[in-house]
């Protein structure tokens, strides 16, 4: 079981949220503006599990970090999904962003000593 006040146990519960936030994100996208029953509820239930988990990260982790970190998860994992599952553009100019999304994260988990 995930112990929430232990670092590790958080930044791993803060990856789960952020994984969710990328499933929200995608399930909300093919819902086709909530016209889709089961993806809407898809959308729903992975959207509050994702903001209980960031909740109980945030136990441990500083708020900065906690919401910096899901919400660059869900960017990076949505962005990714956006180009494989539909179609979206893949340029050079969005490729260097995300990357720069994702040494923020990685610099506030191994840099900023969170």
């Amino acid at each position: 079981m995930f112990n929430p006040n232990n670092p590790n146990s958080a930044w791993l519960i803060l990856i789960v949220a952020g994984s969710l936030e990328v499933v929200w994100s995608i399930s909300m996208k093919a819902s086709q503006g909530f016209t889709r029953p089961v993806l809407t509820t898809v959308t729903l239930v992975a959207a509050w599990v994702s903001f209980w988990l960031l909740g109980l990260a945030m136990r441990q982790l500083p708020v900065g970090t906690a919401y910096a970190v899901w919400t660059g998860v869900g960017a990076v994992g949505a962005a990714a999904l956006g180009i494989l599952v539909f179609g979206e553009p893949m340029t050079c100019a969005r490729m260097i962003c995300l990357t720069l999304i994702v040494c923020g994260i990685l610099g506030l988990k191994y840099l900023a000593g969170e």
